[in-house]
């Protein structure tokens, strides 16, 4: 799976045992270091600072790109006949053309909206091209996104057209003004990055379930690209997601562990991640997980914050744990056929210019996640990936 992420992405045939979590106290609610001179600090935080030996990290909302979200989806309205028909009719209606999982984007200085007024102001920064309902006739397949909730154009019907390579030419040859969701996910709006990830999980779900899983009849997009109807079984497929815990893991001394997959580039390193298999509580793949592919016992999983990951069809769950007070930091050992190499690495290491690490980028869960522990953002001396 391209993640991004340290994913293991195979069951293994054996599993090693499952660490018991400890009974030291939950960091819940934890609200960051504690000093003796500090006069501010509960009682309870100053106890857990001192016993845990750590540097906690924030309870705060993790700012994450993908997972800032600017839209009504506007369910209620994909049932209704000719949904997709009376939209692309109506030139309110905006449509974003999206080609081989690259969605078009405004021209530097050009307004992103097509109709916008002749005194709407410049974009500075890329931004989605919202183009007039016609301007993507002939697309291969057209998904209603809802409407828009922010800025002036609030209430504006939004509708994704992915578009082959002839109309796409027509539409814009420059290649330039094409643009992935990994490359332009940092850059863009709250709205228009969310926009991307539905279009992208959308389409990636459309492009692997053109045939019914019980009988391999062609399925039917139905409700506004939203189902797959299958005639002869008469059954409705919906797109699914596939959950996946990612982790922060710290020790006592507050290094952050970090792990390069055997598929990537030397020097590329991230949080070490997994999925949830059938039956399992997210808890409980942060412990399986960590253990398979690192041999770590971790403690205390903290829910920290989720994001979408359409590559093709994820949402990554991110999780703070710390390594088990049982457990000596430098006895872990990669299991040497996802992961390959494992790094304790302290802030000062991680920013260091010569740590030869190579870190996530900016659309990331890992990303914030570790800029969080870091506190800030992380200097990229090595460059990221």
């Amino acid at each position: 799976m391209g993640s991004g992420h340290a994913f293991r992405v195979r069951p293994r045939a054996s599993a090693r045992p499952i660490a018991t979590p400890s009974p030291r106290p939950s960091l819940t609610g934890f609200r960051g270091r504690c000093d003796d001179d500090e006069p501010n600090c509960r009682a309870e935080d100053r106890y857990r600072a001192h016993e845990l030996r750590r540097c906690p990290v924030s309870d705060g909302p993790l700012s994450i790109p993908l997972a800032r979200h600017l839209l009504d989806r506007d369910a209620d309205s994909r049932s209704r006949d000719g949904l997709l028909e009376s939209l692309l009719a109506d030139p309110i209606t905006r449509v974003i053309a999206v080609h081989r999982g690259r969605a078009l984007l405004s021209g530097e200085g050009e307004g992103a909206d097509q109709g916008a007024d002749d005194g709407a102001a410049a974009v500075a920064a890329p931004a989605l091209a919202l183009l007039d309902p016609d301007a993507a006739t002939g697309a291969e397949q057209y998904l209603y996104l809802g409407r828009s909730t922010d800025g002036p154009r609030a209430g504006t019907p939004l509708v994704a057209a992915i578009v082959g390579d002839e109309v796409a030419a027509r539409i814009e040859p420059d290649p330039a003004r094409w643009a992935t969701l990994r490359a332009a996910a940092p850059l863009l709006s709250d709205s228009d990055a969310g926009l991307f990830a539905e279009i992208a999980s959308v389409a990636n779900w459309h492009a692997s379930h053109g045939f019914c899983p019980r009988c391999g009849t062609a399925t039917i997009p139905q409700q506004a690209g939203w189902v797959r109807h299958c005639p002869k079984d008469d059954i409705d497929i919906f797109p699914r997601t596939d959950p996946a815990v990612i982790v922060l893991i710290t020790d006592a001394d507050d290094r952050v562990l970090l792990g390069s997959n055997a598929t990537w580039t030397p020097g590329r390193y991230s949080l070490l991640a997994g999925f949830v298999e059938p039956g399992e509580s997210l808890e409980h793949a942060v412990i399986r997980e960590m253990k398979e592919e690192s041999g770590v016992d971790v403690v205390d999983p903290v829910y920290r914050g989720s994001q979408p990951w359409p590559f093709p069809a994820s949402i990554m769950l991110g999780f703070h744990a710390r390594l088990s007070d049982a457990q000596d930091p430098e006895s872990l050992v990669p299991d040497g056929v996802e992961i390959v190499d494992l790094r304790w690495l302290t802030r000062e290491q991680l920013a260091s210019p010569g740590s030869g690490v190579l870190l996530p980028g900016a659309a990331s869960i890992a990303r914030a996640l570790l800029e969080d522990w870091y506190g800030g953002p992380i200097p990229d001396h090595e460059g990221r990936w």
